[in-house]
């Protein structure tokens, strides 16, 4: 192997958050378990079908994906665990909805070899398949999180009952999927040579940013289903379409396969629906705005909706009009200052590379010690004049969204 070629090797930290990582996700699956549960009880049974839904087309979404990469790959296994049979295990692994476990398993294979041998990884397996696992956990988080945290908002709504504990869980939720952004973002900035390495204070902002406007979006949503629960759907699949064509119009070229892509497309429209996601290079900063102002737009119409129905039809608790006004303007305000703190970091924090310059950056280094979800350590490139050549397992899906990111 060229002697240009970054190697790898994990921190503490970096081997502490993986190995937590796939305990975590089957922890995840627990509550969702035992949120299913309590609606059966409960006898909350649109709830319950509404939430396993979510669940099924979220696994059905992440595993799709995971096997096409697989398939681009030609089913060249990077790790000892991911030497198993063959094509055919595999195949069933993603048909039983466990082909994402078997992902995580090659990650944490790969660290704790990695911490145990203090071995660097020349050729970057880890990172490439951290990469691919932050882009399924984007999926998975917009296709399941997001929805069901709507869903929880809008039974509160409904409810007209907020104690302290529902609040630290809404919390909670919605900061797991503004992190999760946060550290698909860190992963992007894997590609940025070492001169551009990402500060804390970055990923903070980013996350805030974020945290404000998925917060905002999602509450907009839980009001209106909690008037109006049916058309919910309605506004879901209109919105969708819109955002479909524009997913499409932006000419994406993600997949390795034709409907790969319309595949990545559709999913673009979903995540949109929730929140920014860059896809294409060019006019990055017009389709931002565009996307806003339709998603500002929207964001007034379903509250003043909300508004409108409490005033007209409201629920078995009292609320008075003025306190659905400022609940409804707070909102949209949330959103607006998420706006300003976005544009606070690409004015301060949002690094702008030369094309060439990220085209030929493979990984960066991240300082010992912080903190990153599936997030892998990078030496420091070899010289300032001399970038060097990709990594021979480069992720070079993640570097076309970090070239659309960045350009």
């Amino acid at each position: 192997m060229s002697g240009t070629q970054a190697n790898f090797k994990y921190s503490g930290w970096d081997f502490l958050f993986t190995c937590v990582g796939l305990p975590l996700y089957l922890v995840d699956i627990g509550l969702d378990i035992w949120t299913a549960v309590s609606f059966y009880k409960e006898k909350a049974y649109v709830c319950l079908a509404v939430l396993l839904v979510l669940l099924l087309g979220s696994s059905l979404l992440t595993q799709a994906y995971s096997w096409l990469w697989y398939s681009y790959e030609k089913f060249r296994m990077k790790t000892k665990v991911e030497g198993w049979p063959t094509k055919r295990l595999l195949k069933l692994l993603h048909v039983f909805q466990l082909g994402i476990y078997f992902r995580h398993a090659g990650v944490l294979e790969k660290a704790v070899e990695s911490f145990h041998t203090k071995l660097r990884d020349p050729e970057g397996v880890a990172v490439f398949l951290s990469h691919d696992l932050s882009m399924l956990r984007i999926v998975e988080t917009f296709s399941e999180s997001a929805p069901q945290l709507t869903l929880m908002l809008t039974i509160i709504l409904q409810q007209g009952h907020l104690d302290p504990v529902t609040v630290l869980k809404a919390v909670g939720s919605a900061s797991a999927i503004a992190f999760t952004v946060t550290t698909y973002h860190r992963s992007l900035r894997s590609f940025l040579p070492a001169k551009e390495n990402q500060k804390i204070s970055s990923s903070v902002i980013y996350l805030i940013w974020n945290l404000v406007l998925i917060s905002s979006r999602l509450t907009a949503l839980a009001l209106f289903a909690s008037v109006l629960p049916c058309f919910i759907f309605t506004h879901f699949i209109c919105s969708w379409l819109v955002l479909f064509f524009f997913a499409w119009r932006s000419k994406t070229d993600f997949m390795d396969s034709s409907c790969g892509e319309w595949l990545y497309r559709a999913t673009v429209g979903l995540i949109w629906y929730f929140n920014w996601f860059s896809v294409a290079k060019g006019t990055t900063r017009y389709r931002t705005a565009l996307y806003h102002g339709y998603i500002l737009t929207d964001i007034c119409i379903l509250c003043a909706v909300w508004c409108w129905k409490m005033s007209t039809d409201p629920p078995d608790f009292v609320i008075e009009p003025m306190h659905a006004l400022i609940t409804a303007a707070c909102v949209i305000a949330v959103y607006v200052l998420g706006l300003i703190l976005k544009v606070i970091y690409y004015k301060v924090f949002h690094p702008n590379p030369d094309k060439d310059e990220l085209k030929g950056a493979s990984t960066e280094q991240q300082p010992e010690g912080e903190v990153g979800l599936y997030m892998f350590a990078a030496a420091a490139n070899m010289a300032a004049h001399h970038p060097p050549a990709p990594s021979a397992h480069c992720n070079k899906r993640m570097r076309k969204l970090a070239e659309n990111f960045y350009s």
